[in-house]
């Protein structure tokens, strides 16, 4: 099956190949979910699937990568995101500030990825604790799609790197809130010799997306030698098409994010031209460190519609100032751009509850 190179060849193979199955996917798991014992875990991970099921659609258009094991890949593709999605909410909407209980939830993702790890009681700082299997399912259905890929130990050692990066995230970001700027910090000053133009925030941000993840996986489910192409994937996603993901979530949110008083990455700007500069900034940085990777038009596909995906958001319309900065920040995508936030505007609003 040949990569898509054009829009909309990209989309035909969107709607046909990859969201049937992904809706399909996420029934599933919506249907295990629903018979989650403990209440509060049952309404977590249901709320997960119904409000965040964009994530697991733009995740899984990397399985047009994976050739015709893309089925396989969109299977791991949902499953992984699902426990993303699921461990988010119970951290964001948790009584618990305990950085011990947001680590031990998120060793289930690195768990994920390392086939044959042993699974653990990963609610174990909690009170809500019996969830009927469905993390550890969660688990065990990407272990199994990860085991057979035979250069599973190739691509091992940065699947890893970029999870350890998320997780770690997930820890500093949710814990007690005049903490967690100081944590997100430090943590940053250990890398700040690689990514010397990157700002605090910045890095956060790349660390929280998956899709570098999602990259290398379908790569290796294609059968390609994955030695030499590894690093070369993992630097092409990570950190800045994975930062433009991430910044373009939080740009979309800055509304919501104020009102209730939540941690936003867009607020540690000096003012909104710089951060319309750095958006922009991120923009061309996203466009260059992907000019290496093989099946380039099909990479800068996925930078165009992330941004024409999240500015086509309704969040947007209803923000009189990230409406301007979207406004000129589509400008910047040009004609492709232009094409993915006009089928983003009608996808989201012919499908209700994106």
């Amino acid at each position: 099956m040949k990569v898509p190179s054009t829009p909309f060849g990209l989309m035909r193979n969107i709607y046909k190949m990859v969201l049937p199955k992904v809706h399909s996917e996420l029934a599933a798991w919506k249907e295990k979910a629903r018979k989650i014992p403990d209440e509060e875990l049952r309404k977590q991970a249901v709320a997960s699937i119904e409000a965040k099921t964009f994530h697991c659609e733009g995740g899984s258009i990397h399985s047009l990568l994976a050739g015709q094991n893309y089925q396989a890949v969109i299977e791991f593709v949902v499953a992984y995101q699902t426990i993303s999605d699921y461990l988010d909410n119970l951290c964001d909407r948790s009584v618990s500030l305990n950085p011990d209980d947001f680590r031990a939830l998120h060793e289930s993702m690195m768990d994920a990825l390392t086939p044959g790890a042993p699974l653990k009681d990963y609610y174990r700082f909690r009170d809500h604790q019996g969830d009927g299997g469905y993390l550890p399912q969660l688990v065990l259905t990407c272990q199994q799609m990860l085991a057979n890929l035979p250069s599973l130990k190739t691509i091992q050692p940065s699947l890893h790197e970029l999870a350890g990066y998320y997780c770690d995230l997930q820890v500093h970001k949710h814990v007690k809130h005049e903490e967690r700027v100081p944590r997100l910090q430090h943590w940053f000053a250990h890398y700040e010799h690689q990514w010397p133009d990157m700002q605090w925030q910045e890095f956060s941000a790349s660390s929280g997306s998956t899709l570098g993840i999602f990259c290398i996986v379908s790569y290796a489910a294609n059968g390609e030698q994955m030695d030499k192409l590894v690093p070369i994937l993992k630097s092409g996603y990570f950190p800045w098409v994975q930062g433009l993901h991430i910044l373009l979530d939080y740009f979309i949110d800055q509304e919501e994010d104020r009102i209730g008083g939540d941690l936003n990455f867009c607020f540690y700007y000096d003012n909104e031209d710089v951060l319309l500069k750095r958006l922009n900034y991120f923009i061309e940085k996203a466009d260059q460190s992907i000019q290496t990777l093989p099946d380039r038009a099909f990479h800068r596909m996925i930078n165009r519609g992330l941004m024409g995906i999240y500015l086509a958001d309704q969040k947007v319309a209803k923000q009189r100032r990230v409406r301007v900065q979207a406004r000129k920040m589509m400008r910047k995508a040009g004609g492709s751009g232009m094409f993915f936030f006009l089928n983003g505007w009608l996808y989201r609003r012919l499908k209700p509850g994106l």
